[in-house]
């Protein structure tokens, strides 16, 4: 590192001094005249305090740098310059202690307190001037926001990075450098930068990218991560601010939906992303019953393709509905969906998107899916077939092939075999077999393991019994995996439930932990 001579020392504080806030003319000139080499200067600094291993040992080492920083922080020639702002704000961070052991380190941090001055600045454009086109007119916001470009993983920045957010969102236009947005969204997705959530929120409003990079990196953490995931799916999708985000704003709902929806329609059998879109679902949809109903907006908003007979029944929980009502609100939800598809036998276009959009909101209601499937477990033989149909649909909600009719067969074939396995003991070897046949299908499979499932966890057989077929029947490790992303829907459901049933949730845990150990 070239070392900073004393000759360059006194050159540069008398030229520091001399321009003062350079308000006249000749200042403004000789200031301009100076930005290249102040900028070297500025670089030696900055790479020499780079070496300091703390800030008293900085002070020590270059007595006159706060008093030359700080003179340049009111400047604003040298503010106005993107290149000598940023080196002059990465030399303030590096003085910065966060707990301040002496006088020396403590009267660093007050020169640092330039970076809270620009803070108030900020603030008072965004709340003290009466019109939206006024509060743009600071060109500052633009020059800060490019300087802070290189320093957003500095805790001292975070008050200034939001209250440029907050100031982008109150004048509604682009006056923000797009390297800080950048800059900041990645460095929040990496978890390298904390700010409040009307910041975090204010970020997403203003840029749609860091929204959608805000929407993949939930799902890639929950693809990546399966064994934490499924078991605390709700609190991960709650933590991402998004639902709360969603019901605040429904475009950022509408851009969330819209992205899951693509990737559902390129990996349509993934259990995982149906989780997901699931949960988030009951998450946006419970702090949007939170909020004042006057402030709400009416669901049709938020679900503008579908046919809006099907909002009522299917964005209704199943907590809100009476159990023994179960049955019937379920067969009112197959009705509507059988009308969509009614049309789609012709070859309109809109008819298939029309089946498209009935099911995409089936499986962010997918509770009323796995309420059907619970209900299977102890349903009577008359009353089992709009449930089997609902299931169905669900995982194979296209006709390819004039399939439909196989499948509705196969799930029936499945539910018969499963009610004598798991109420006849000790369980019969023939329908055990006949159980694990249907689920190395490839065309039911994930159908069959979801009514396995809900057998596994409602039904009143003895544990030891139910324990033995699980051993039996789910071996594979392919098989596991999807069984706990299942599982973790059905846990999302009962953890909202009105009422709470503990030898169902001892059984769930139960086959979670054993499905997670193997």
């Amino acid at each position: 590192m070239e070392a900073v001579s004393e000759t360059d020392v006194q050159f540069w504080m008398a030229k520091a001094v001399n321009w003062g806030e350079a308000t006249s003319c000749s200042a403004l000139l000789d200031t301009s005249r100076h930005l290249g080499s102040l900028r070297s200067f500025l670089q030696q600094v900055l790479q020499g305090l780079q070496q300091m291993s703390s800030t008293s040992e900085a002070m020590k080492t270059f007595p006159f740098v706060g008093q030359f920083l700080g003179r340049l922080c009111w400047n604003p020639c040298v503010i106005a310059d993107e290149r000598s702002q940023r080196l002059l704000l990465r030399c303030l961070s590096c003085l910065y202690s966060a707990e301040p052991l002496n006088a020396v380190e403590q009267k660093a941090n007050m020169w640092i307190k330039v970076v809270s001055l620009m803070t108030e600045e900020v603030i008072k454009s965004c709340n003290g001037l009466p019109n939206t086109s006024a509060r743009c007119s600071n060109g500052n916001i633009y020059v800060m926001s490019t300087a802070c470009a290189a320093l957003v993983t500095c805790p001292q920045m975070s008050p200034l990075i939001g209250a440029l957010l907050k100031h982008s969102m109150l004048c509604g236009t682009s006056c923000l450098n797009q390297e800080f947005i950048k800059e900041v969204s990645e460095a929040l997705i990496s978890k390298r930068l904390v700010l409040e959530d009307e910041a975090i929120v204010n970020l997403w409003c203003y840029s749609p990218s860091c929204l959608e990079g805000a929407a993949v990196s939930l799902m890639e953490s929950v693809l990546s991560d399966h064994e934490t995931m499924t078991q605390s799916l709700d609190k991960h999708v709650n933590d991402s601010l998004l639902p709360q985000a969603s019901a605040d704003h429904c475009h950022i709902f509408l851009t969330v939906s819209e992205i899951y929806r693509n990737v559902l329609t390129e990996i349509d059998e993934n259990l995982a992303v149906r989780a997901l879109i699931q949960v988030f679902t009951v998450c946006f949809l419970q702090r949007l019953t939170g909020q004042k109903t006057q402030d709400r907006l009416p669901l049709r908003a938020f679900f503008p393709h579908v046919m809006p007979s099907l909002l009522p029944p299917l964005l209704t929980a199943p907590s809100e509905v009476p159990r023994e009502a179960w049955l019937d609100h379920l067969i009112w939800i197959r009705s509507l969906l059988q009308s969509v598809m009614e049309n789609e036998a012709g070859e309109d276009v809109r008819a298939y998107q029309a089946v498209f959009e009935a099911w995409f909101l089936l499986v962010q209601c997918g509770y009323w899916v796995d309420t059907a499937a619970e209900l299977l477990v102890l349903a009577a033989p008359e009353n089992a077939e709009p449930l089997l149909w609902l299931l169905t649909f669900f995982h194979h909600p296209t006709n390819r092939g004039h399939q439909r009719s196989q499948q509705t067969a196969v799930a029936r074939e499945a539910w018969t075999h499963l009610r004598m396995l798991f109420f006849t003991h000790p369980p019969p070897p023939r329908h055990l077999s006949a159980v694990k046949e249907l689920l190395s299908s490839s065309l039911s499979a994930n159908l069959v393991l979801h009514l396995f499932l809900n057998f596994t966890v409602f039904s009143h057989g003895p544990v030891s019994i139910i324990n033995e077929i699980n051993d039996k029947v789910l071996t594979e490790a392919a098989v596991k995996r999807r069984a706990l992303w299942i599982l973790a829907s059905i846990r999302c459901r009962l953890n909202s439930a009105a009422t709470r049933d503990d030898r169902v949730h001892s059984r769930l845990r139960t086959l979670q932990d054993t499905l997670l150990q193997t």
